[in-house]
């Protein structure tokens, strides 16, 4: 099979808008939210829009999934209606049968024909439950995803959801990504999207369409390329249908945001480490719970956050299990809040900037407008004699991803993609303070990336 990408342009008229609606809500529920209404696609014919439309096509007839941008990491969508679509996810990625796929919506309307059409005395009733109208209102679009009951058996929808889209459970996971281009190619392909991220499972997940090709080329025919992803993390996974409700994955929105909504909010909890995460044998609740995962091919070492710099008894631990290689041997460092450049370890002439081109700049499509989110900088390690006598040399490589806690989200997974690229043997990385926010998010990432950790 060959995989192509196909880069697409944002239309003059944009990839469509929110549609109103004049029909009066009740005031107990006015986060039907008529600005969430209808997503319409825009009216351009041109070639701005041929990739989609050829997508739509592809995921409404084929059962070979397809690859596309959000805000938070690319996605692997199928028709999370047809059984054989969403099965071609599972293949392509190499992803165990047990693991939750998330259902992506262009706009509340395709939810809620999806979960129920029936009334109650003659008027329309919401069958999204009230515990998720403040973030609905205050998130959507955007990374948060809400678990949702499964329409009974007895009662009639539109579509129902392949078997294979919640491995066995009673609930599915649901977004509404805030990627116009996310949003209009559901619209266009007619049904609601599984669409967990477009790498080999255990991966570091893609953040470019470059990175999907290097994990699936061959797996999947079509990989749209809208540049490189804002958010850089996954979504943030919520139960509200337990009391209290709790966060099942941390993501792009913070707790803090969360219990800023009020009502049962205020006392969410974190539920990250449930008997699934820790290797139970109950499926897990939410997608990446229970695999290890995020991880590049390279040894991983994570320092947690206040553990100090690099120690030099790691590092001379870490070249000598690489002494029995012939090739040459790379050592690496992702720096986020206090390390120095190279973690304070010597180089032979100090550290030099690689050349542009061959330097990251997380966005395969070239273009020049996207900031590169990190550089990477090289040089010889200065090793001491016990090293030298050894006859132990090694390439080091630094990358320095800021102070700021979204930047690191940011450019965390295309750094540790390009240094597996790179060669890397083994790469230690400065963790951040995981309080509520985002960095919980990185550090829940780093920690299952990670083959050792310092505490």
């Amino acid at each position: 099979m060959k995989t192509r990408i196909s880069k697409v342009h944002q239309p003059a008229d944009g990839f469509g808008r929110w549609a109103t609606t004049t029909k009066p809500q009740p005031q107990d529920n006015d986060v039907y939210i008529t600005h969430l209404s209808t997503w319409e696609v825009p009216n351009s014919n041109g070639d701005t829009m041929a990739p989609l439309v050829e997508a739509a096509t592809h995921l409404r007839e084929s059962d070979i999934p397809v690859a596309f941008p959000t805000e938070t990491v690319y996605g692997l969508g199928a028709d999370a209606t047809r059984s054989a679509a969403v099965k071609g996810i599972y293949a392509a990625k190499g992803r165990p049968s047990d693991n939750p796929l998330i259902v992506h919506v262009c706009d509340l309307t395709m939810l809620r024909r999806f979960l129920s059409t029936t009334t109650v005395d003659g008027e329309d009733y919401d069958p999204i439950p009230a515990i998720y109208r403040p973030l609905i209102k205050r998130f959507w679009p955007g990374p948060l995803t809400i678990l949702l009951p499964l329409p009974p058996p007895k009662e009639e929808s539109e579509r129902r959801l392949a078997p294979e889209v919640t491995a066995g459970l009673e609930t599915f996971g649901c977004r509404m990504p805030a990627s116009p281009l996310a949003r209009t190619l559901i619209k266009l392909a007619g049904a609601p999207l599984a669409a967990p991220s477009a790498n080999a499972s255990t991966k570091p997940s893609p953040t470019t369409a470059q990175h999907v090709l290097d994990d699936l080329d061959g797996r999947i025919e079509l990989i749209l390329d809208g540049g490189s992803c804002q958010v850089g993390v996954e979504s943030t996974v919520v139960d509200g249908l337990c009391d209290p409700p709790v966060v099942l994955r941390p993501g792009g929105i913070s707790i803090e945001e969360l219990r800023g909504c009020g009502g049962r909010w205020e006392n969410v909890e974190k539920a990250y480490k449930d008997q699934a995460e820790t290797g139970g044998k109950n499926a897990p609740r939410a997608p990446g719970m229970k695999y290890k995962h995020y991880s590049p091919k390279a040894r991983v070492v994570l320092y947690e956050s206040g553990q100090g710099i690099l120690a030099e008894n790691d590092l001379r631990q870490a070249l000598l299990q690489l002494v029995e290689k012939k090739e040459g041997k790379t050592v690496a460092v992702i720096r986020t809040m206090k390390w120095p450049v190279a973690a304070g370890l010597k180089t032979s002439s100090g550290l030099v900037a690689q050349d542009s081109s061959t330097t990251t700049n997380g966005n395969s499509s070239g273009d020049a407008q996207s900031p590169p989110p990190f550089i990477v900088r090289e040089g010889l390690l200065l090793l001491g004699h016990r090293e030298r006598s050894s006859g132990i040399t090694a390439r080091l490589l630094d990358v320095g991803l800021g102070q700021d806690v979204k930047a690191v989200a940011h450019g965390l997974f295309a750094a540790l993609r390009e240094l597996d690229r790179q060669g890397a043997d083994v790469i230690f990385v400065e963790g951040v303070s995981d309080g509520d926010d985002i960095a919980a998010a990185v550090m829940n990432r780093l920690r299952k990336a990670a083959s050792d950790i310092r505490v």
